[in-house]
């Protein structure tokens, strides 16, 4: 794993890999799953699946939306830059949404950049093609709208957790929802990336670290992190994990 610090503009890692036959694809992404048959088969068929590689990144922020992603057993972080090298993860997309939510309602550009946080599988539509479909297909459109619901109550609660939660919190919280991603308790991760998705100094992540470490709820060596006890770590995360959960739950179920 390549470590990154903040402001860190490498050159990008090689661009998806296309293959068709995405409705073969052994993954599933929760959003299409909730269409009718007839409408998932319709966009699945639409789509390219594509393999997404760590730290690939989609889009940068003020830049033109060129596709939409769905992503089966991947996941997308979306980050605004804070002026100079600082940038602070907002959202995080894996098979539970999507990105490329301006295209839903009419608007070329994004305002974040979007980085693949984990690789893997996603079926991806191009943008003009998705704002086409998107008219003739009602559930479509009442499933976006209503994750755009739950988007918008992420950006709301991560503005009040960066404000109002230690370090320790967001660091269980951001963990937490990694976890619930990558399908796995054990991913490959740096204090060098978690600093940049947290937009905090890299000495605050491992203090952070180090804490949850002792409490036995992760270890972590040589840039590997498992979690050792979920239900520890929720009691060490702040309430605005279960919160994001709750918020989705409610709007899908």
């Amino acid at each position: 794993m390549r470590e990154t610090s903040n402001g860190d503009n490498a050159a990008l890692p090689t661009p998806a890999r296309s293959r068709r036959g995405a409705a073969a694809a052994p993954f599933t992404n929760r959003l299409l799953d909730e269409l009718p048959p007839k409408e998932r088969a319709r966009m699945v068929a639409a789509c390219d699946e594509v393999d997404l590689a760590f730290e690939e990144v989609l889009d940068e922020a003020g830049g033109t939306i060129k596709h939409v992603y769905f992503p089966t057993g991947s996941f997308i972080s979306m980050l605004v830059p804070m002026g100079g090298k600082s940038t602070l993860e907002v959202a995080l997309a894996g098979n539970e949404g999507m990105y490329g939510l301006p295209v839903a309602f009419g608007v070329a550009t994004t305002p974040m950049r979007a980085l693949v946080q984990g690789a893997g599988p996603a079926l991806r539509i191009s943008a003009a093609a998705f704002k086409r479909l998107i008219p003739s297909m009602p559930s479509l459109r009442e499933c976006v709208d209503r994750y755009i619901y739950v988007v918008m109550s992420q950006l709301i609660q991560v503005a009040g957790c960066n404000r109002f939660h230690r370090v320790e919190q967001r660091l269980a919280r951001w963990l937490l929802m990694t976890g619930d991603r990558a399908h796995a308790a054990t991913f490959r991760i740096t204090h060098e990336f978690l600093a940049y998705m947290l937009g905090v100094r890299r000495v605050g992540i491992t203090e952070a670290a180090s804490a949850l470490q002792k409490k036995n709820l992760i270890t972590y060596t040589r840039g590997v992190l498992t979690i050792l006890d979920r239900k520890g770590l929720e009691r060490a995360s702040c309430s605005c994990y279960r919160a994001d959960l709750d918020t989705y739950k409610r709007i899908f179920h």
